[in-house]
């Protein structure tokens, strides 16, 4: 009984470990892009980015012997974005990056539809909100990196009016409490 648990756990194991360095790769992209951080870093420090990796991967991890034909990648991506999404408001200012002048809900919504490839459907289904809405944020998120192409780090100067505007839409809207 004990041999065949041991060879369950050690197959396991090297099934994870196919998996996590095939795909981690995609996914630390993707986190990075979500938490907002430029690439690289110190040397010797882990990044958020890193960590919030690694967190999902541990969750897939615990959840392994139940996927039951799930994605592997699928889960981890969910994980992922559910960890951003419970922890966003420790990535509102991101230290530069890509996506550092969008708020973590459209940073989450634009990694996940355009980075990710996840149907819009199953966006809104993740993150809570309905299709239009997550469409919205996605075309709004958009038009900003076109009309504001990157540049140097350090807050965008259209910041403050682009808050103002994107509060009095959403409370025109009528848009639910839910964010990211």
């Amino acid at each position: 009984m004990g041999e065949r648990r041991a060879a369950r756990e050690s197959r396991r194991d090297r099934e994870f470990a196919a998996f996590a360095a095939g795909a981690s790769g995609r996914l630390l992209h993707a986190a990075t892009l979500l938490t907002g951080e430029p690439p690289g870093g110190p040397p010797g420090e882990t990044s958020a980015a890193e960590r919030l990796l690694t967190t999902a991967l541990a969750r897939t991890y615990a959840r392994w012997d139940r996927l039951r034909g799930e994605d592997p990648y699928d889960r981890t991506r969910r994980e992922l974005a559910a960890l951003f999404a419970h922890r966003a408001w420790r990535h509102r200012r991101p230290r530069g990056g890509l996506l550092a002048r969008l708020t973590p809900q459209e940073r989450l919504v634009l990694v996940l539809r355009l980075h990710e490839g996840v149907p819009e459907e199953q966006a809104a289904a993740a993150l809570g909100l309905p299709v239009e809405r997550v469409r919205a944020i996605c075309a709004r998120s958009v038009t900003l990196m076109r009309e504001h192409p990157p540049g140097p780090p350090g807050p965008p100067a259209a910041a403050p009016a682009r808050a103002s505007a994107a509060s009095k839409a959403s409370t025109a809207s009528g848009a639910s409490g839910a964010s990211a």
